[in-house]
């Protein structure tokens, strides 16, 4: 697995991890997640569009995969390591949701949940 980062202006950051012929191709880690003061200055459809967010569903299924082989005892270290990158895009993907939502509840865009 090679995991490679480079940093663009402000404060993101943009990862890829290549996950080789488990999934076929190179899977986007994604940008790390921003600080909210960096979601409040998005505009509304913005905030909207990321209090969407879902994870690909490529990378969803594989990762599926992965926490089954795992609870069952056959999770290889190669596998392991794509878990992993595979856990962080996902708990990243999931705060930037939960920032946003926040963010959209704040402007009133969205009803609080529960």
């Amino acid at each position: 697995m090679r995991v490679g980062a480079e940093v663009s202006v402000g404060e993101v950051v943009v990862a890829t991890v290549d996950l080789g012929e488990k999934v076929g191709a190179t899977v986007d880690v994604g940008e790390v997640a921003p600080a909210p003061a960096a979601i409040s200055e998005m505009s509304d459809a913005e905030v909207l569009a990321l209090s969407d967010l879902a994870m690909d569903p490529v990378q969803d299924r594989r990762l599926s995969e992965l926490l089954d082989q795992q609870q069952a005892g056959t999770l290889g270290a190669d596998e392991r390591g794509e878990l992993d990158a595979l856990m962080q895009v996902y708990q990243e993907g999931l705060l930037r949701k939960a920032q946003a939502l926040g963010e959209a509840v704040h402007r009133g865009l969205r009803a609080p949940l529960g």
